[in-house]
């Protein structure tokens, strides 16, 4: 797999990634999207790795980063719905679905601490919380 670097990371971000391991990319398609590829995801999801895209949003590390979108789209093994999951995105000529997840005032973006990395392991409890509210049936 050829590795794409079409922008700039801050030195924190670019080494979080090359820390954490998996293959990632920077693509620029309409906005500024880091893809990381082979990411885990669960085991009751239908697919047990996918490629997660986020965007860096304009201002960034001043502003936030939110939502996280997921390629292929996930579907629980039980076929429990998931939640705020129906939108997608076309990134790179693929369809990736949009999980509409937000920080929220008690876990608030807070600037000079929160990064990429932080935002990583947050979709990682994201993907995981899924199945504390409702386990496998």
């Amino acid at each position: 797999m050829s590795l794409r670097r079409q922008f700039e990371m801050l030195p924190m971000d670019r080494q979080f990634l090359e820390e954490y391991g998996l293959p990632w990319e920077t693509l620029v398609a309409g906005s500024q999207w880091v893809l990381v590829h082979e990411f885990p995801t669960h085991e009751g999801y239908n697919h047990p790795r996918a490629t997660i895209a986020v965007r860096m949003e304009t201002g960034y590390p001043n502003t936030e980063l939110n939502m996280v979108y997921i390629f292929p789209a996930l579907a629980r093994k039980d076929g429990v719905g998931i939640g705020a999951t129906q939108a997608a995105e076309n990134i790179d000529g693929k369809t990736f679905q949009r999980w509409s997840r937000h920080r929220t005032g008690q876990n608030p973006w807070k600037i000079g601490r929160d990064n990429l990395g932080t935002h990583v392991i947050l979709i990682e409890d994201w993907l995981a919380r899924e199945f504390e509210k409702c386990p496998l049936r």
